[in-house]
């Protein structure tokens, strides 16, 4: 056998060992993240569970002591009642004489003397312990970590900006610089604020996550261009770029390529779905935590485009479903009328 081919075989013994060597040290990390993850779990359930044994016995002491008070109470009434017999039944064995020139002062004492019911007490706690479902709250993480699987590197593309943002210099972190007002009830064009990713996907899946934090308004998801063929079989509304609609949001909306959320007024949340009329259905967004970090999983083939509310343990905020892409699909940021930016979040994070 030629000495260089033994070379090359050990050449590949070793690579074999050491990406054995790799994957064992990655094994071990990811079960120390489970083992840790698990135990940090264990310490905030056991840190609950003295909040509401603690929480508990705090009731019950304080019921305690409003019986204790009111036993109290009664047995101070018993004894002023008792005092109050004796003494009638004292003067009842003197003379008539005497009985008869104390009986306006008996009268005034029987008379002043009412039994007092005490306070009553709550059979009640003031807060009733429920016990959280964390199996549906394992599965809605689960739900998440799965969609992580899929994230990418997304970067924001200089090129798709107006002169309205700006784009950082790692082409992260996009913000508005000049806002608009409104005049003559028509309102500004806030479309003039988007930023598409550098990235574009014509298949598979992906997710990438985008920090949202101070915000009071915004709008990001996904664009893909509208072949003409769907555009024909759209409702026949036409969106006319250079005219003002009524809503700010006209465009945004699956007919016209875009599968976005948005906030607006500090707390409104929607979700822009198709209709038949010049503006679309906006539907409103519960929140049960404002997301501070918003992650978007784009299922291209399925035609799915679904929000996460991150900063809610991965809360599935909204999904898009039966989205037809008949070209590439981009992320879309769009910082909205608020100069607070909007960041896209590297993986590693």
């Amino acid at each position: 056998m030629d000495f260089s081919v033994k070379v090359d075989i050990e050449k590949l013994e070793d690579d074999i060992r050491q990406e054995r060597t790799a994957w064992k040290n990655y094994i071990q990390i990811e079960r120390q993240k489970i083992l840790k993850g698990f135990n940090e779990m264990r310490v905030i359930l056991d840190n609950e569970e003295q909040r509401e044994l603690q929480k508990l016995e705090e009731g019950e002491v304080n019921v305690l002591d409003n019986l204790a008070a009111a036993t109290d109470q009664l047995v101070q009434q018993r004894q002023d009642a008792s005092m109050l017999i004796s003494d009638l039944q004292r003067r009842l064995r003197g003379s008539s004489v005497e009985m008869l020139q104390d009986v306006i002062d008996v009268m005034k004492r029987s008379e002043s003397w009412t039994l007092k019911k005490p306070k009553s007490v709550s059979k009640k706690l003031k807060s009733v312990f429920r016990v959280p479902d964390l199996s549906g709250m394992l599965q809605v993480l689960k739900e998440l970590t799965d969609v992580q699987y899929y994230w990418v590197d997304v970067m924001l593309n200089p090129g798709s900006a107006t002169s309205n943002v700006a784009i950082s210099v790692d082409q992260r972190q996009v913000k508005t610089v000049r806002t608009c007002t409104f005049k003559n009830s028509n309102p500004c064009d806030f479309s003039a604020f988007g930023v598409f990713g550098c990235q574009y996907f014509s298949s598979g899946k992906y997710y990438w996550e985008v920090d949202v934090s101070g915000k009071i308004a915004w709008i990001l998801g996904v664009h893909s261009k509208i072949s003409s063929l769907n555009k024909r079989k759209s409702s026949g509304f036409a969106f006319d770029p250079s005219v003002n609609y009524s809503k700010v949001y006209s465009r945004y909306r699956p007919q016209y390529g875009y599968w976005v959320i948005g906030l607006q007024n500090t707390c409104e949340y929607n979700a822009f779905e198709d209709s038949s009329s010049s503006d679309p259905k906006v539907l409103t967004l519960f929140m049960a935590v404002p997301p501070c970090r918003i992650g978007v999983f784009l299922d291209y083939e399925a035609g799915i485009v679904s929000f996460f509310n991150v900063t809610n343990h991965g809360a599935l905020i909204y999904k898009f479903s039966g989205c037809r892409f008949s070209r590439p699909a981009y992320p879309y940021f769009n910082p909205w009328n608020c100069l607070v930016p909007m960041t896209v979040c590297p993986p590693s994070s």
